[in-house]
């Protein structure tokens, strides 16, 4: 089944997919809110740094779930459909994602 619709950007997500990744941005939205209550009750600098570091390692780990759902099925589609376009797309986003 094609999802990827390449022309207008538009990727059509499974219902357990697209809860999946709502939940893990609805626990992100959670420690980014968590970090801001932290900030307003004057907690100290370092501790404040390390649920920093839990919310990159949240989004870090929501990003690879993306990604490899992208692999799977627009990046794998357009391959079989001969879009090289697709192959330089992904360098450009991973490029993106490696800065």
């Amino acid at each position: 089944m094609d999802n990827c619709c390449h022309s207008d950007k538009t990727r059509v997500r499974s219902e357990e997919e697209l809860r999946k990744l709502c939940n893990r941005l609805s626990r992100i939205e959670g420690q980014v809110r968590g970090l801001r209550e932290m900030l307003q009750r004057d907690v100290y600098c370092t501790d404040i740094l390390v649920q920093v570091s839990a919310v990159n390692a949240a989004l870090n780990s929501f990003s690879k779930e993306l990604l490899s759902e992208h692999l799977r099925t627009c990046v794998a589609e357009g391959i079989r459909r001969g879009d090289d376009e697709v192959i330089d797309e992904l360098v450009g986003v991973l490029q993106k994602l490696m800065k």
